[in-house]
């Protein structure tokens, strides 16, 4: 199956189906694989990995597939001036980079190939990244899990707002989608593809602990909230240091104390270790519409024949012919 978009003629891809790059659950090979082999854009998620594991993660990506993929970069971690030199050694076919601007990297990734897709969460960055020349645009809005747009604006006004800024640029949204049904309503607002991540988080290849799936799978769309308004906002799963965290700002504890209180935990502690209380269990709104674990490609596939059934079933409009012939009935 295909369906053509903008983003799917960019990216070489056949579905307009992006994973997102989620730290821990596709910082492996294996989750991005199985998403580009069926169609979609794997991304591996660059943040939480060492150098040498990220270079194997992507000659395993690149051993088992053909198709495109990308990895998702958070240009304020640790080392990523290094991480780019091997990135642009190894030519990959996608770049996704998040949290910080795109003069940084994207003259030298053009010069080798590369296709430079930059995340925003607004009207000003979009533009800004546009006039520096990215190839497109990820808008996040504040149904996503992780770090969603400090104003919480949602992915349906948001994404409709960067449509109309940035017209021009292929456009995909994230926020609040898990099925064919969000696909749809992503196309809609002028996208050329979503992206998911609660999704694919609950998926058979994502690198999480058993514990964390499982704390995801029970979740409904009323279970995540907001923490570290200030200082890095975050959504996550309720827990203990979800409901510690927002005690201490209703409390109006010091931005000292708040802080100290939001780095003592970790999603490597419940991504990894399993640590679902006291952890940062991030994930997106989305995840209340998923309730089981699947193969990878099975997730592609589901989602792209949702698609085409919500598109083919979307009422049709009625001509003024018909209207006029009702008006005489009886």
């Amino acid at each position: 199956m295909r369906i053509e978009t903008n983003v799917t003629k960019l990216l070489g891809i056949d579905l307009p189906v992006i994973q997102a790059g989620m730290s821990w659950a596709s910082s492996n090979a294996a989750l991005p694989l199985a998403v580009s082999n069926a169609g979609g854009l794997g991304v591996i998620a660059a943040g939480p990995m060492f150098p040498h594991h990220l270079e194997e993660a992507i000659d395993e990506v690149k051993a088992g597939t053909d198709r495109p993929f990308a990895v998702n970069l958070p240009l304020y971690r640790e080392g990523a001036d290094q991480i780019i030199d091997m990135l642009l050694k190894k030519r990959i076919p996608v770049l996704i980079a998040s949290q910080g601007g795109p003069k940084k990297y994207l003259d030298r990734f053009k010069a080798v190939g590369t296709i430079c897709l930059h995340v925003v969460s607004g009207e000003v960055h979009a533009r800004k990244a546009a006039d520096a020349g990215v190839d497109g645009l990820i808008a996040v809005g504040g149904e996503a899990g992780g770090h969603p747009p400090p104003e919480l604006v949602s992915t349906l006004v948001l994404g409709r707002a960067i449509a109309k800024a940035v017209p021009d640029v292929p456009l995909i949204l994230s926020g609040g989608f898990a099925d064919g049904h969000g696909l749809a309503a992503a196309l809609s607002l002028g996208a050329g593809a979503a992206q998911f991540g609660s999704r694919f988080m609950l998926s058979r290849e994502a690198r999480l602990h058993p514990a964390y799936q499982d704390l995801l799978v029970k979740a409904g769309v009323e279970d995540t909230m907001v923490v570290g308004r200030g200082f890095g906002v975050i959504r996550v799963i309720r827990n203990r240091f979800a409901e510690d965290m927002s005690k201490a700002e209703t409390d109006g504890l010091s931005d000292e104390d708040r802080k100290a209180l939001f780095i003592a935990s970790s999603l490597k502690s419940a991504a990894f270790d399993g640590d679902v209380d006291g952890g940062k269990v991030e994930a997106g709104q989305s995840t209340g519409l998923v309730s089981e674990i699947l193969p990878a490609a099975e997730i592609v596939k589901r989602i792209a024949e949702e698609y085409v059934r919500v598109a083919r079933d979307l009422p049709k409009p009625v001509s003024s012919q018909s209207h006029e012939g009702l008006s005489h009935v009886g």
